[in-house]
């Protein structure tokens, strides 16, 4: 009996080691699928623009305060800013693209009982943008997001777009931002350099400063303009004004 018990254990022993060999080599793949993936997509990118200046995707002239870029904001860091419009009357802000790109990702969600749009969008010469808390959509991409998953509650997990859609520089992509509810009007907007093979995995390693990629007259607006946020103000490990 003693001699079953030591091979049944010895049997358990092998079993956790081939399977933990098996996960390793699983992992070591998967990570090598990655890189190459980076580096083709690297490979195949167009030059920027250089200097790189983006359409101002909002109308500086209606925002009444800014969320800084790379600060943290209700107990998560963000590296994602964004604009306010506290002294709209109505959510009907036009939310347009500041560069061609091409909408790879995008989430429906459910915030304070409204539904909630997040797009992430990438461009030809690896600079990303993200939009999150858009309300009306234009026709285009009110017909793409039918095709999202059902909205949930604070689930604002990404899913691929397949097609893509592309998107040009200056065209509408929303005409509505924010809760309407509450009557609160913003929309968060991210800028990312796609690179670096890390930044694929990890966008707070590749989010930008846009207030400097913003024509010279809407970057001075920005800059003049309050910090949004109440807590952390100014302070930004990306924006050095």
């Amino acid at each position: 009996m003693r001699k079953f018990l030591i091979i049944g254990v010895i049997l358990i022993v092998i079993l956790i080691v081939a399977m933990r060999v098996g996960r390793y080599k699983d992992e070591r793949s998967n990570l090598g699928r990655e890189s190459s993936q980076g580096l083709n997509a690297e490979k195949s990118l167009t030059p920027c623009p250089n200097p790189l200046i983006l359409n101002t995707p909002v109308d500086i002239n209606l925002a009444t305060s800014i969320l800084y870029p790379g600060q943290v904001r209700g107990g998560d860091y963000k590296p994602h800013g964004g604009f306010r419009f506290d002294s709209a009357n109505n959510n009907d802000i036009e939310v347009k693209a500041p560069m061609d790109a091409s909408l790879q990702s995008a989430s429906r969600y459910i915030e304070q009982g409204e539904v909630q749009y997040l797009f992430d969008f990438m461009t030809s010469c690896g600079v990303s943008f993200r939009f999150d808390h858009l309300l009306d959509l234009s026709p285009k991409f009110a017909e793409a997001v039918e095709k999202l998953p059902q909205a949930k509650v604070d689930d604002s997990r990404t899913s691929n777009v397949n097609p893509e859609v592309k998107v040009k520089k200056g065209e509408v992509i929303a005409t509505a931002v924010g809760l309407r509810n509450n009557k609160n009007v913003f929309v968060d907007f991210g800028v990312y350099d796609r690179k670096g093979l890390n930044a694929f995995k990890d966008p707070r390693q590749s989010a930008l400063c846009w207030f400097d990629l913003l024509p010279p007259e809407d970057a001075a607006r920005v800059k003049s303009l309050p910090p949004a946020d109440s807590v952390s103000g100014s302070q930004s490990d990306l924006c050095k004004l």
